[in-house]
């Protein structure tokens, strides 16, 4: 099983640019179209889908996703309208089916389970966990204990280094971790949010966040580093799942020289 894995692409109304400094709308096409060259089974989403929550970038969304060949499955970030990406992405015919109220979970079955937990707390950046999370995610696990399972957030329930990005990850991760361990078929721990590839561990599971194609976060490491981006390539991930073991990938999204012979 093949899953491409893409995130923030803050997609924008006409005419506008991301942060003033990027017009994201040509770069989440051109990542979406060389993730569909793989040929994947699966296409996910961590969040982000638009800068503003309008109606008009929702649309764009819709667009660009209604092309891929592949089931989608998709949750909103920080930046996202709930009401208006429920309303928006519910149209897609490929898209894993949100629930018509409360947070956008959402369940993809396969090979490997990805499930979805929408984390965002509305009007704010940060994440949190709460009791009705882990009620939902606790019976959701216990209904296919013998599945690989990835668990999707927006905001990384872990820290990255980067503290200003830090202050605004997902909260009550306590509460999460405990029934990550109830449920040792979860193999991965994914999140969006941090526009950067960081690999760390949590409950005991490998856990990633990936790039996005928006800016990227510039990797400033110090403490009271000043926030800051960086216009670099736009990349996404390749979760490869095959012989019984998950392998992720980093892909770049551009037109780069080669390929040449290696040996």
């Amino acid at each position: 099983m093949l899953i491409a894995h893409l995130s923030d692409p803050h997609l924008c109304p006409p005419g506008t640019l991301y942060q003033s400094v990027l017009d994201t709308t040509p770069r989440f096409p051109e990542a979406l179209a060389q993730a569909a060259s793989f040929g994947p089974d699966l296409v996910i989403l961590s969040g982000d889908v638009t800068e503003h929550g309008d109606a008009e970038s929702y649309a764009l969304a819709c667009e660009l996703l209604g092309k891929l060949p592949c089931p989608i499955l998709a949750i909103p970030g920080n930046h996202d309208d709930r009401e208006g990406f429920r309303a928006a992405l519910s149209q897609l015919p490929n898209l894993v089916s949100l629930p018509d109220t409360g947070p956008l979970h959402a369940v993809a079955e396969g090979s490997v389970r990805v499930v979805g937990l929408d984390v965002t707390v509305p009007g704010q950046h940060h994440g949190r966990i709460e009791a009705s999370h882990v009620d939902w995610l606790d019976r959701v696990l216990a209904a296919a204990r013998d599945t690989p399972t990835m668990v999707m957030l927006h905001q990384p329930p872990f820290t990255t280094g980067i503290g200003y990005i830090d202050d605004y990850r997902c909260f009550g991760e306590d509460l999460l971790a405990q029934v990550i361990h109830r449920h040792p078929q979860v193999i991965r721990v994914l999140a969006g949010h941090v526009h950067r590839f960081t690999l760390t561990e949590f409950a005991g599971r490998p856990a990633l966040t990936a790039p996005a194609t928006a800016t990227s976060l510039a990797l400033r490491l110090a403490p009271g580093a000043e926030p800051a981006s960086v216009t670099e390539p736009a990349a996404f991930l390749m979760h490869h799942w095959s012989g019984g073991r998950l392998t992720t990938h980093f892909q770049p999204v551009g037109d780069f020289p080669g390929p040449h012979p290696f040996f």
